[in-house]
């Protein structure tokens, strides 16, 4: 048996991970769209590293692109086996992969007109709406916490990661030559105190682990007050300066805690009385589509629900669907909150408005989440004093901001908690993965204090044989 990694290796974007069965059948676990990697993106996303043919069987994680991003692509280049999720991650990862179809044609119409203007030959997105009717036929549903059968001698379980409605850590259970061999997938690991999702579930025992690693160097901040935090800004850009405070946030996650926030406040009769956007037809689809699924709620949100039953709306909130009442957004000058997605500001609606605010003084843009380094918002999280939007170099004057205390993923105490029911000496290897190579070096430190002897860290395309390698060392540590 093996296992190769074809996204999210050294990197937080693109998961891409393939179990190689001896029988020569070949697992894949997520197949994920590269985000904010700069000039390299493309190339990442032209390339699998492999044979979408000679993929048998896909199992996904949860619903977010950089997970599933590159499915419609699997399937155009060939692919037409099952794709096994919970049902929560079915269903946004419909309305997810519409978008992404969508707003590729849009960019890349944009983008062809400035090619042609310089004789050069045009783009072509990686899939189309098309792709994604054909992939979506290929789904199967199977709930929490039940073994199902993938292929010959392989099981498999999902459990709640509690990183985002439907999301699951995924366990495979293996038999080969009379050998049972036990993979677990951690996908992306929530937060144990998340204000909208129940905490990470316990997993099976494992012999090798793949484990995300995004914050796998920092500690989350629990005294951080999101809601205080958000009232201030909103107050002192909008209400004192009279700017507009624009949010990136992606669509099925972090935009509805978002608004969780902004309810509360309002609940609290303290939210400012002015407008606030959502423009993102997705979030409004999202937002519908997670309220199907409230048995996932924290208890916590479950107590909101006695008093509200909308825990997501409120006065002054307002969705914009149409691509007309955007760009009529975009020239609109009064103060207001606007939310749009994506939340690294790479692509989508919210770079429009970041265009139009970045030279104002009165305004600001409050990230969200995590914006990797190259990404635009990691660039102006990092300060850069000049960026480049639409091909155009823009100066920073807009007041840059992030609320850290909104990250759905776990800090470096929750991914131990994740795996701490795991007995260390039956693990014969953990591979980290989705993280930024000195954060999984520090933390591949961390696990080797906590009895964790052998942590790897692959490179893209790196491939590994567990009947050699780990055996192997075993035996020389023995």
């Amino acid at each position: 048996m093996k296992i190769s990694f074809h996204g999210a290796a050294k990197t937080v974007t693109g998961t891409k991970h393939i179990v190689h069965l001896d029988n020569g059948k070949h697992i894949l676990l997520d197949c994920g769209l590269f985000q904010g990697l700069g000039r390299k993106t493309d190339e990442l996303n032209e390339h699998f590293g492999f044979n979408p043919q000679k993929i048998d069987v896909v199992l996904l994680s949860h619903a977010h692109i950089d997970h599933s991003g590159l499915l419609p692509k699997l399937v155009k280049e060939g692919y037409n086996g099952k794709i096994i999720s919970t049902p929560a991650t079915k269903a946004l990862t419909e309305i997810l992969l519409y978008d992404s179809a969508e707003i590729q044609t849009y960019e890349i119409e944009h983008i062809n007109k400035r090619r042609a203007a310089k004789n050069l030959p045009p783009y072509e997105p990686y899939y189309t709406s098309e792709d994604v009717t054909k992939t979506l036929e290929l789904f199967e549903t199977i709930d929490y916490n039940e073994w199902f059968d993938v292929t010959e001698g392989v099981q498999a379980l999902f459990t709640n990661a509690g990183h985002l409605i439907g999301s699951a850590a995924i366990t495979l259970r293996i038999k080969e030559k009379g050998e049972q061999t036990t993979i677990l997938f951690s996908g992306d690991v929530g937060r144990y105190r998340s204000v909208l999702l129940q905490p990470p579930a316990e997993t099976p025992q494992a012999d090798y682990i793949i484990l995300e690693s995004t914050y796998g160097d920092k500690h989350h901040d629990i005294t951080f007050n999101t809601i205080e935090t958000l009232q201030k800004w909103i107050n002192r850009i909008c209400v004192e300066k009279g700017g507009q405070l624009i949010i990136p946030a992606f669509s099925v996650g972090r935009t509805q805690e978002v608004l969780y926030a902004l309810n509360q406040l309002h609940l609290e009769k303290r939210l400012p009385e002015i407008l606030y956007f959502i423009d993102s037809p997705l979030s409004l689809k999202a937002t519908e589509n997670i309220k199907r699924y409230k048995e996932q709620f924290s208890d916590r949100l479950q107590q909101v629900l006695e008093i509200d039953d909308d825990p997501f709306d409120f006065p002054g909130l307002k969705y914009v669907e149409t691509v007309e009442d955007s760009r009529r957004l975009v020239d609109y000058s009064q103060p207001c909150v606007i939310i749009s997605a994506s939340g690294t500001a790479d692509a989508g609606r919210v770079k429009h408005h970041i265009n139009e605010c970045i030279g104002n003084s009165n305004s600001a843009i409050l990230f969200v989440g995590y914006c990797g380094r190259e990404s635009l918002g990691g660039q102006l999280l990092n300060g850069e004093k000049e960026v480049e939007i639409f091909s155009d170099p823009c100066a920073v004057v807009a007041e840059v901001g992030h609320l850290q205390g909104m990250s759905a993923h776990a800090d470096t105490d929750e991914l131990i908690r994740f795996i701490s029911n795991q007995d260390a000496e039956k693990v014969k290897a953990i591979f980290l993965v989705h993280g930024e190579s000195e954060v999984q070096k520090t933390f591949s430190d961390r696990l080797n204090l906590k009895g964790f002897q052998t942590v790897e860290i692959p490179s893209q395309h790196q491939q590994y044989d567990l009947s050699t390698a780990f055996k192997e060392k075993q035996l020389i540590d023995k």
